[in-house]
């Protein structure tokens, strides 16, 4: 079958790839065409600027996450319906987590058969940029670079060496050639933009970013490439992730489960293949937010993403109603599945700038931040005891990445249900705080990896809600 496709890479991270990859995306929009967005890699911010310039999710592939099989479904199922599929790469085009580059932008492109297109970041550079390209060229042919595009170019004089020597010395095309931009319309943030919900100009910022492209990249020649990209297997690339037959106690309309998910500027952090997994397990999504909302809606269970709660501690904090009526529900059974900013905002305090903000207070922690990450990179997990959610002896790929740490644990041993293999968790190398129907943790899964965490999701919610039908025991 097939999908027209590109990969846009780069040598290192900050490159520029995911503004480029925007404003290619937002000018093919514009265009008239139907792009459907993928991000490589566990990421969830530049996943959001793809999606909004897009118009549609974007979709994560990631083969430490997620089965091989798996990743090459996922992106068929998405892509099948549309015009191009636009995929930024993560890191430097051969990064991975070993020696062999597994988990590589480099592997995906070979996995998708997908032809790569190089960003560089030209600052202070000149000839030097051919041997970095015919270097990337030789070091696996396997990867099929078709062409590259120039970032930070000082002028028509540095843009004409750079085109010259690249195009003389390997063979590969210039197809674009970015200025130093005066503007800076995506800010930055800890080590990426900033998310999405949090940018008021956001829209403004796709435009820019559509204009960029469009002045300074030549998009027919990188349709042309994505549209000249080899057929992939048909066999499975037509199977639509949403037809996933739905069993159990979920079928009937009637009794759907209502998933509360926690949604705002403090908590965006959600891979779009989670949400699609628990509405293909038959459950109704509820939006809540401890931001605006002052009560809780009715729901079977809550699902807390990642975020950044320390930017919102104050009117987290001050939302006491909504806190006090989480607690309530929790303490009654209510399954709650929190990650990362999740996990902190049911925690009992954030210790910030100096000053203490008081969260939920559903379990016995106390957060405090540094200015460079505490942990950033892929976990593995093993559940070593008994929880609402994952069988004792599993284990779970996942990764985190967070500023916050641990200054105060007043629970037990026996609370803790992980085991770190990989990774840093949440103290001596554990992590995953039970609580009745509450399970959180630093690490996020990835629900194409992890199917058993939504088939959880929908049990404890139904569970929950024959159980309230019941009423007390007498």
């Amino acid at each position: 079958m097939a999908f027209p496709r590109i990969i846009i890479s780069a040598i290192r991270g900050g490159s520029g790839k995911t503004i480029i990859s925007t404003g290619v995306i937002a000018a093919f929009k514009a265009a008239g065409k139907e792009v459907s967005p993928f991000k490589k890699g566990p990421d969830y911010i530049d996943a959001g600027w793809l999606a909004l310039s897009a118009g549609r999710p974007c979709y994560n592939l990631d083969s430490f996450l997620t089965p091989v099989d798996r990743v090459l479904t996922s992106f068929c199922s998405h892509a099948l319906y549309t015009d191009l599929s636009v995929i930024e790469g993560n890191r430097g085009l051969y990064d991975g987590i070993d020696l062999e580059g597994t988990t590589s932008t480099a592997e995906l492109a070979k996995l998708l058969k997908a032809p790569v297109v190089l960003c560089l970041d030209c600052t202070k550079s000149t000839r030097t940029i051919a041997a970095v390209v015919l270097g990337c060229l030789h070091f696996d042919r396997n990867v099929d670079i078709q062409g590259v595009i120039l970032n930070r170019v000082a002028g028509a004089r540095h843009e004409s060496i750079l085109k010259r020597s690249i195009e003389h010395h390997t063979g590969v095309s210039v197809i674009g050639s970015v200025p130093k931009l005066k503007r800076q319309s995506f800010p930055e943030r800890h080590m990426g933009l900033i998310p999405t919900p949090e940018h008021k100009w956001a829209a403004d910022s796709i435009a820019a970013a559509a204009e960029m492209a469009v002045n300074y990249i030549d998009l027919d020649k990188l349709a042309q490439t994505a549209f000249e990209a080899p057929s992939l297997p048909s066999a499975g690339c037509a199977e639509e992730i949403s037809e996933k037959k739905i069993t159990g106690p979920a079928v009937d309309s009637k009794t759907k489960p209502r998933i509360g998910i926690m949604r705002d500027s403090a908590f965006q952090f959600y891979y779009q293949e989670n949400i699609d997994a628990l509405i293909s397990e038959g459950a109704e999504l509820i939006y809540t937010s401890p931001l605006s909302d002052k009560t809780i809606p009715e729901v079977d269970a809550l699902y807390i993403g990642g975020g950044f709660p320390e930017t919102h501690a104050k009117e987290l904090s001050e939302n006491t109603f909504y806190k006090e009526e989480l607690k309530i529900m929790a303490a009654n059974g209510l399954p709650i599945y929190a990650e990362c900013g999740g996990l902190m905002y049911l925690g009992k305090d954030l210790f910030l700038d100096g000053v203490t903000y008081d969260m939920a207070g559903l379990l016995p922690l106390s957060f405090g931040f540094s200015k460079k990450p505490q942990a950033h990179g892929y976990t593995i997990v093993e559940v070593e005891r008994n929880n609402p959610y994952f069988e004792a002896g599993n284990e779970i790929r996942g990764h985190e990445f967070h500023y916050s740490s641990v200054l105060e644990w007043g629970g037990e041993e026996k609370d803790l249900v992980f085991r770190l293999k990989r990774g840093s968790g949440l103290i001596n190398n554990r992590d995953g705080v039970v609580f009745k129907n509450v399970l959180a943790t630093y690490t996020h899964i990835h629900a194409l990896g992890t199917p058993a965490w939504a088939e959880a999701m929908i049990r404890n919610a139904v569970g929950y809600r024959a159980n309230k039908k019941a009423g007390p025991v007498s």
